[in-house]
């Protein structure tokens, strides 16, 4: 799918390239920007102004990354330019769901207690700074080697790891106080 984008970047047609990753990596981008905000009916307007945003600067992708890393960039920095705006420190927006996921093959009494502990533990995750909790969204949930975390966020290699770290040993803490 991705050699797919590519040639059609070299073919410059800007409307088949916008669908094929908005089709690709609609929902990935959509699950990041939540970790970032905790708001799904804000999630999805801020995917959508990524998209707008990823249509407009197609003509800058260089191929130096993947397009899944290039998009993640708009993406993270989206999250964090509204993060710190004006309307998000002060304009209240509630809502604390998680999406919850279960395995077919368990009995209610297993479903049940899963979804507590998932619930909880995206909770927790959800509680951490923006910092930790991004790393630990990328590694974990979209699987993501240390390397490309660090791509992702733009900072070194180390201080990922390092962040990583202190993420589980703050998720630690928490979920066992």
């Amino acid at each position: 799918m991705e050699d797919v984008i590519v040639e059609l970047i070299e073919t410059e047609d800007k409307e088949m390239m916008i669908n094929e990753i908005m089709n690709k990596y609609g929902q990935e981008i959509l699950q990041l920007v939540y970790s970032y905000v905790n708001n799904k009916a804000l999630a999805e307007d801020l995917t959508q102004d990524i998209f707008v945003k990823c249509y407009k600067a197609l003509h800058t992708y260089n191929k130096k990354s993947t397009i899944k890393t290039w998009l993640w960039r708009i993406a993270i920095n989206h999250c964090k330019d509204y993060l710190k705006s004006w309307y998000n420190r002060n304009v209240y927006i509630g809502e604390n769901d998680w999406l919850n996921r279960s395995t077919q093959n368990t009995t209610v009494e297993q479903t049940i207690i899963q979804r507590e502990e998932d619930s909880q533990l995206a909770q927790t995750v959800m509680n951490l700074p923006i910092k930790y909790r991004e790393v630990i969204y990328l590694f974990y949930y979209e699987e993501l080697s240390i390397k490309e975390v660090a791509e992702v966020t733009q900072v070194k290699l180390n201080t990922v790891k390092t962040r990583l770290k202190r993420a589980k040993e703050l998720l630690k803490i928490q979920l066992e106080g």
